[in-house]
């Protein structure tokens, strides 16, 4: 039999951190995984929904090889170490996508007849193939014009939260978490999410607004990649919270930097990129997958 396991240093010396495989699907019992049992001690009948299983540190990480045969299953994966909810101190959440099922800017821009055009730009920014800041500014300057109440408009109209996200925040407000909205989008639609949701901070972009009208403009410095990854560590620091007491969830390669300075991060209907850096992925269901993931 071929052997697919990946190189494991065994120092005596060095403690190897239990982790558990957490496997979650409604059609996980009919899933074939040849490739997963050869990492895995994998039950011969898998259970519906979800699998928790323990393994002894043998990969640090979750092989390439397995994550791919979960995702063409449709199936969401993690392997993490196994930790109470409230555990946590802080979660650090993305908001285009991940908290909200929209892109804000394709939504504003579609007003303008612009959508398909932005939203090429977006979609390349969040696989990674464009500077963020080059690109935010960008789509934004193509914005200039557009009336101010056109972000009403998304807002009321357009803007949903993630399926499972209200009953998540709830959840995390029940147990003391803190929670930190931090966003390459604008501070229009995350100012209103805080105040709605209860949220302890948010961050993002300010449009530059004259007469009523869009000018184009964003003011002050672009939170992008390091800037979010920036923002975790502050308030991380702020709350007297370790690494391993962060969660932290996104869908873009703008996020990686955040999702890797945490010690859950997660990949959350992502792109490709983002799901090879995260520790978990959640492609299939709602934030309620996010927070089974915790005991």
């Amino acid at each position: 039999m071929l052997d697919f396991r990946l190189p494991h240093p065994r120092n005596p010396f060095i403690p190897i951190m239990p982790q558990t495989l957490i496997l979650q699907s409604p059609h996980l019992a009919r899933a074939a995984l040849p490739i997963s049992r050869h990492y895995f001690d994998l039950p011969a009948t898998l259970p519906n929904d979800i699998l928790r299983l323990p393994t002894h540190g043998d990969y640090p990480r979750l092989p390439a090889a397995a994550a791919a045969e979960f995702q063409q299953q449709q199936i969401d994966y993690a392997l993490i170490p196994d930790t109470p909810f409230a555990a946590l101190k802080l979660v650090v959440s993305d908001m285009d996508s991940t908290l909200i099922t929209i892109e804000c800017i394709d939504e504003i821009a579609a007003s303008a007849g612009l959508k398909d055009q932005i939203a090429e730009i977006t979609e390349r920014a969040m696989q990674g193939e464009l500077d963020f800041e080059q690109s935010l500014r960008h789509r934004v300057a193509l914005l200039k014009g557009q009336p101010e109440n056109q972000l009403a408009e998304v807002y009321e109209h357009k803007l949903a939260l993630a399926q499972g996200a209200e009953e998540f925040i709830r959840d995390c407000q029940a147990h003391g978490i803190k929670f930190l909205l931090v966003s390459g989008g604008f501070t229009y639609f995350t100012e209103r999410l805080k105040t709605r949701l209860g949220l302890d901070w948010a961050f993002a972009n300010q449009l530059e607004i004259a007469d009523g009208k869009l000018t184009g403009k964003v003011l002050g410095d672009v939170i992008d990649a390091q800037a979010k990854a920036n923002l975790l560590n502050q308030y991380r620091q702020a709350i007297g919270a370790t690494r391993e007491q962060v969660l932290a969830i996104g869908d873009g390669a703008n996020d990686i930097p955040m999702l890797q300075a945490a010690g859950f991060g997660i990949a959350y209907h992502a792109k490709p990129k983002t799901q090879a850096a995260a520790s978990a992925a959640i492609s299939h269901h709602g934030w309620e997958a996010v927070r089974r993931l915790f005991t």
